[in-house]
C-alpha cells in the first residue's frame, strides 16, 4: 500500500511540475529536490476569500487551489562542500493570499503610504501603453510570491469599482524600487514561466527591461531555464560564451615547436658537406703520401 501511495504521489508531483522535478534531478550538481505536499483548499475557504475581498479568483487559479492549497518546491546544489538552496518556487496558499493595501508603512500620523511612494516612479512608465497597477482604491493587489525579498509577484485586479465584484485579474511583478512589470494575463501562463525558469534567483527580472544581476546571470549560465527565449540572455551571448581559439592562444608555443622540428631536419645538410670535406682532405693527404713513397 505504501509503495502504491508513493507512486501516486510521484505521479501527482510530476503532473503538477510538468516534469521539472525529473529534469532537476538529472542536472549535474543538484543534490536535493524537495516538494512540499499540500492538501487541497476547502471550498468554503475559497468562497470566504472571494467574499472578503470582493473579487472572484480566476478559474485556473481556483482550480489550482482545489488541487493543492499553495505550492512550494526547492532544490539545492553542492557549493563549497555544503548544500546550498538555489531554486525556490512558491505560490502562496489561499489563507496567505494577502492584499497589499494603502495602509501607512509606519504607524505614525501622516506617514507616507505605498501610493505616495509610487507617485515618484510614475514618470518612467508614461511611454508604456500597458496600464500599470496603482496602490489606490481602483486596484486590488494580492501577493502570490515574496520572491525571497527581491520583489513581489502579485495578482492584480484593475479598474475596481466600489460594491462591484471584480473578476478579471493579471499577474504583475513589483520590484524593490516599486516599479511594475507585466508578466502574464493568466495564472496558468505565469505558473509555466515559474517552472520553466526553475525558480532560479531573481528569474522574474529576466522578463523586465532591467535584466538579472551579474551574480544571478552566472546561475542562469550553469542551470539554464528549460526553454529560455532569446530575449533572456541574447544581449549577453557574446560575453557569456568563453571563446577559446587554441591556434591564437598557443600561437607562440606552436612556432617554437615548429622551429625545433625544422632544426633537426636541416642538420644532415651541413653534416654531409663536412663529411665530404673531410673525405676530400683525407684523399688528398693519401695521394701526397703515395707520391712521396713512389720513386
Amino acid at each position: 500500500m505504501d509503495d502504491g501511495k508513493t507512486e501516486n504521489m510521484k505521479d501527482l508531483v510530476d503532473r503538477l511540475t510538468l516534469g521539472v522535478t525529473r529534469i532537476l534531478e538529472s542536472r549535474p550538481g543538484v543534490t536535493e529536490v524537495r516538494y512540499v505536499e499540500k492538501e487541497p483548499a476547502e471550498r468554503h475557504m475559497i468562497i470566504s476569500w472571494e467574499q472578503k475581498n470582493c473579487c472572484l479568483l480566476p478559474e485556473d487559479l481556483r482550480n489550482f487551489y482545489q488541487m493543492t492549497d499553495g505550492f512550494l518546491m526547492t532544490w539545492s546544489i553542492k557549493f563549497d562542500g555544503n548544500n546550498m538552496q538555489l531554486g525556490t518556487m512558491i505560490i502562496n496558499s489561499i489563507s496567505t493570499l494577502c492584499r497589499l493595501g494603502t495602509s501607512s508603512i509606519y504607524n505614525l500620523p501622516n506617514a507616507p503610504t505605498l501610493d505616495d511612494l509610487e507617485n515618484d516612479t510614475d514618470d518612467e512608465g508614461k511611454e508604456e501603453r500597458v496600464e500599470k497597477p496603482h496602490f489606490n482604491l481602483q486596484c486590488r493587489i494580492f501577493e502570490l510570491d515574496c520572491c525571497n525579498g527581491n520583489g513581489k509577484v502579485c495578482l492584480v485586479y484593475k479598474n475596481v469599482q466600489s460594491g462591484v465584484v471584480s473578476s478579471r485579474a493579471e499577474i504583475w511583478f513589483l520590484d524593490r524600487a516599486l516599479y511594475w512589470h507585466f508578466l502574464s494575463d493568466t495564472f496558468t501562463a505565469y505558473y509555466r514561466l515559474m517552472l520553466v525558469h526553475l525558480g532560479l534567483p531573481q528569474w522574474q527580472y529576466a522578463l523586465t527591461k532591467y535584466g538579472i544581476s551579474p551574480q544571478a546571470k552566472q546561475w542562469f549560465n550553469m542551470y539554464k531555464p528549460v526553454a529560455c527565449t532569446a530575449s533572456i540572455i541574447a544581449d549577453d551571448d557574446m560575453t557569456l560564451i568563453n571563446k577559446l581559439d587554441p591556434n591564437q592562444v598557443f600561437k607562440s608555443k606552436n612556432k617554437l615547436q615548429n622551429a625545433k622540428k625544422k632544426t633537426p631536419a636541416q642538420l644532415p645538410g651541413p653534416q654531409k658537406n663536412q663529411t665530404s670535406l673531410v673525405t676530400n682532405r683525407n684523399a688528398s693527404q693519401i695521394g701526397s703520401m703515395t707520391k712521396k713513397v713512389i720513386p
